[in-house]
């Protein structure tokens, strides 16, 4: 016998252009009964397509604060008497169906913890779940035509290796005599329980298997726990001092652009009891645990991959083609619930892993929806798949790779009403995305029935050989096929009579044919004796030969031995380098990470710091405008009053001068009346010198004021003066070039005036009053107009000048503020009372303070405020 040399699978074609013909992804809801009859049902079945969100009490979702009634509807609908059978039926039997038939498949459930996925995908003894019944039906339709085990064997790389019959011989030596997994034995023995949830009443199974191809089935079991892969199924050396943890799998891409876990463990199972035994090994170390919703709340997204590695026989029926094999998987995914931490109660580990939880399902809606505008409006948006593990193992499903399903599982108790509102929005939006339907695949061109025909030709030859007596060697059979002869039976031999002359002869006669049939079959018999005895002796020289051949083959073979354990070594080093290379890549991938999210923070914390140090900048700047401001004005006030108190002082000691040289001019005139000869008169009345009034001694000290210096003569009232209440005044209305116009709603009026930018005497002369319009920026940066009023009064020298009475301030401010009407008759009390003695002080009843020489802004608002203030 030659041994062959192992034959890798070949990969497949180029990736194919997509199908132009798009299926939706198929969602489906499941409501699960609610646990106690006291619960309030916020869920209610409308249809088998449709159902309705009731809000529960206190709960307000509309801004009227109503209650609002909202209708979602799925594919179909599964309330909570529907059994399991009828759920895999209508779900999952399809997808096992085109598993079978060379098509991908991606099943997942989807919810809020506690809404019933892991039953759904489970189940329970007697209530088998989709997956069992999804091993049950697929061992059901292609246990007669499975191949033998190692026969097909995984590469490691997302691809199956066809072996012929030796090879896989010669491992299941190995496997046996070394270390054969209890999965993996011939005759395993299966937990009652475990056969109890696959076996079920009714059994299922599909139509149409290619009866002339061989079948092997590979399973493997991962879990995604905090965003990190790892292998259900890989064996731990138990160590209770030192306790190694589980490594965590990496994700690559093989070449057809595929996505699969490295270093995966992917176990060949015969039938659905052994398959979902490796299950159930893996399900024990899947990360779960008691929260204050759920019992066993799982704590990371568990994914069970089917792979189905098919190949055709030949034309004969008899050899797999190794040229020819199709791999198809199918993906049942139990995602993690999504929660909120208030009402789980988690803390310290279970906060990150609820985190985890959340981040990852967030991104799956993220990308669904990006996938969803693609379609819909036409966009090239590039889909986040790279941020979660979840959506990164599976985006070749999304782009095309098969079909997509999902199941929506929700609680109809109103303490989930705000998450399964969430999950409903989900769902919709998810049926709104469509994915490219695959194109299927000739596998073989050779006319179907091989294997019957094979069957059938082997069953007719061992008929026809027990006919014969029994199996002959096909080889030598033209050599045996001589003319059968038997002997004839003895006649009766029984003499009842003495004169009886006919039973002896015929007896006599009988024998002598006996005799002479028995030496014709001595002599073929010696013939075929010698015959044989030449077969024997050429087939004697021929097993020599062969003998000799097979040495010669044996000493080759272990020769090629040598050879492939040497590259066997070879490629086991080049595996752990590979290996230790992966993990380095891992943890300087891991370190980059945590580089990258400590100079995102320290990038968002120099920003956060650089716009504080802004905003500080800017409020000092806007504090030392303020501070700037008060001083500027506090400067001003003490100039002002010292330049009054300065002029006051003045003009008192000028009284006093003018007092004193009053008197000495009648002191002069007297005595120079009295030297005049004749009868003297008698003297002049003496008057008390009537000294200025106040208000012309203290005039009012601004830098835009037009008033008189102290050095020049002081100012004669008129004697005849018209009263100001009969209106024929006229003023001065002194409004500089630089005045901005705020159009504020007060505007001040002057009646009968006479508008200057700058005033001269012959204005003055003709005008009673004086208004001088004076623009500045207060010191909390709002503009406000002065109007500082007067009276324009002749000197002694007969020139004019303006003695300040009034201030009127027009201020515009962001808030509203009432103002106070002007007393327009207390400006004018003074006057009324007459008398030189009258104080400045006394004809303004509001003070305020005013800026000269401030810089103008531009207006706010039209909001405008009048206060008076006494100069």
């Amino acid at each position: 016998m030659i041994r062959q040399g192992k034959s890798k699978t070949p990969r497949r074609p180029p990736p194919k252009k997509a199908s132009s013909e798009k299926d939706p992804v198929g969602v489906y809801c499941r409501v699960r009964p609610l646990g106690g009859e006291d619960e309030q049902c916020c869920i209610e079945v409308v249809s088998s397509s449709t159902i309705q969100l009731h809000a529960p009490e206190g709960f307000k979702t509309n801004r009227n604060g109503e209650y609002k009634e909202t209708q979602y509807s799925f594919q179909k609908v599964f309330g909570v008497l529907v059994s399991q059978i009828e759920l895999f039926e209508s779900v999952a039997k399809p997808l096992v169906d085109d598993l079978i038939h060379g098509r991908n498949g991606l099943l997942f459930t989807y919810g809020v913890t506690g809404s019933g996925k892991t039953f759904t995908m489970t189940g329970s003894p007697g209530l088998g779940g989709l997956l069992p019944r999804s091993l049950d039906m697929l061992f059901n339709s292609i246990g007669p035509y499975q191949a033998k085990r190692f026969v097909f064997k995984s590469d490691d790389k997302n691809g199956i290796e066809v072996q012929n019959e030796v090879d896989a011989l010669l491992e299941r030596q190995r496997r046996e005599n070394v270390c054969v997994p209890k999965v993996a034995s011939s005759r395993p023995k299966f937990d009652p329980e475990i056969a109890d949830m696959i076996r079920s009443a009714e059994a299922c199974k599909t139509d149409n298997v290619d009866e002339d191809s061989s079948y092997t089935v590979f399973v493997s079991y991962i879990e995604i726990y905090n965003n990190y892969i790892y292998d259900l199924l890989e064996e731990n050396q138990e160590d209770a001092i030192r306790p190694k943890p589980p490594q965590s799998k990496i994700l690559r891409e093989d070449q057809n652009h595929n996505m699969y876990v490295a270093g995966c463990m992917e176990v060949e199972v015969k039938s659905a009891e052994e398959a979902f035994q490796v299950f159930w090994k893996g399900q024990k170390k899947r990360k779960v645990a008691n929260t204050r919703l759920n019992r066993e709340s799982s704590r990371s997204h568990s994914v069970f991959i089917i792979k189905l590695a098919q190949a055709p026989l030949d034309a004969d029926g008899d050899t797999i083609l190794q040229n020819q094999v199709t791999v198809s998987q199918l993906c049942l995914v139990d995602l993690a619930g999504s929660e909120r931490t208030g009402r789980t109660g988690a803390e310290g580990t279970r906060i990150r892993e609820a985190g985890n939880i959340n981040q990852s399902l967030l991104n799956l809606r993220t990308c669904i929806e990006i996938l969803r505008e693609n379609q819909l409006y036409g966009t090239n948006r590039m889909v986040p798949y790279r941020d979660s593990k979840v959506t990164h193992l599976f985006k070749n499903y999304f782009d095309g790779e098969g079909k997509v399903k999902m199941i929506v599982c929700v609680n109809p108790k109103a303490d989930d009403y705000e998450e399964t509102l969430l999950v409903m929005r989900f769902a919709e939006m998810t049926q709104e995305v469509e994915v490219a339907r695959p194109v299927d695949r000739a596998i073989c061109g050779f006319t179907p029935g091989r294997r019957q025909r094979n069957q059938a030709f082997k069953e007719e030859l061992s008929r026809k050989l027990q006919e014969r007596g029994g199996p002959i060697d096909t080889d030598i059979s033209p050599v045996l096929n001589l003319p059968m002869h038997s002997l004839p039976p003895i006649p009766s031999s029984e003499v009842t009579d003495a004169h009886d002359d006919i039973t002896l002869p015929r007896l006599i006669e009988a024998l002598q044919n006996r005799h002479r049939i028995r030496q014709t079959m001595l002599e073929d018999y010696n013939k075929t004796a010698t015959t044989m005895a030449s077969l024997l002796q050429q087939l004697d020289s021929n097993i020599n030969s062969k003998e000799n051949l097979i040495h010669e083959q044996n000493s080759k073979l272990l020769e090629k031995d040598k050879v492939i354990q040497s590259n066997t070594a070879e490629i086991e080093r080049l595996e752990k380098k590979a290996k230790m290379l992966e993990h380095k890549i891992d943890i300087l991938q891991k370190t980059t990470k945590i580089y990258e999210d400590d100079k995102r923070s320290l990038q968002q914390e120099l920003e956060t710091r650089a716009q504080r140090l802004q905003r500080e900048l800017s409020e000092k700047r806007r504090m030392e405008q303020r501070m700037h401001g008060a001083v500027t004005d506090t400067q001003h006030k003490w100039e002002k009053e010292c330049e009054r108190r300065v002029n006051a002082m003045q003009q008192e000691m000028q009284n006093k001068l003018w007092v004193k040289d009053e008197k000495l001019k009648q002191l002069k005139a007297i005595v120079t009346e009295g030297k005049t000869p004749g009868r003297p008169e008698p003297p002049p009345r003496q008057t008390q010198p009537k000294p200025p009034p106040k208000e012309e001694r203290v005039p009012l000290p601004t830098k835009r004021s037009v008033s008189p210096s102290p050095t020049t003569s002081t100012p004669v009232r008129p004697l005849h003066r018209r009263s100001r209440s009969a209106g024929g005044e006229k003023w001065v209305d002194h409004k500089p070039s630089s005045s901005v116009d705020l159009g504020t709603v007060l505007q001040p009026i002057v009646p009968n005036a006479i508008k200057v930018s700058t005033p001269n005497e012959k204005v003055l002369s003709k005008c009673d009053r004086y208004v001088l319009t004076h623009q500045e920026v207060a010191s909390d940066g709002e503009i406000q107009t002065q109007l500082i009023k007067g009276d324009v009064m002749k000197t002694r020298g007969g020139g004019q000048a303006v003695q300040f009475t009034d201030i009127e301030t027009l201020k515009q401010q962001l808030t509203k503020i009432e103002g106070r009407k002007r007393k327009s008759s207390e400006g004018d009390s003074g006057d009324q009372k007459g008398g030189a003695s009258t104080n400045v002080e006394t004809r303004c009843a509001v003070g305020m303070e005013m800026r000269a020489g401030a810089t103008m802004g531009p207006g706010l608002e039209h909001n405008c405020i009048t206060k008076r203030r006494k100069p």
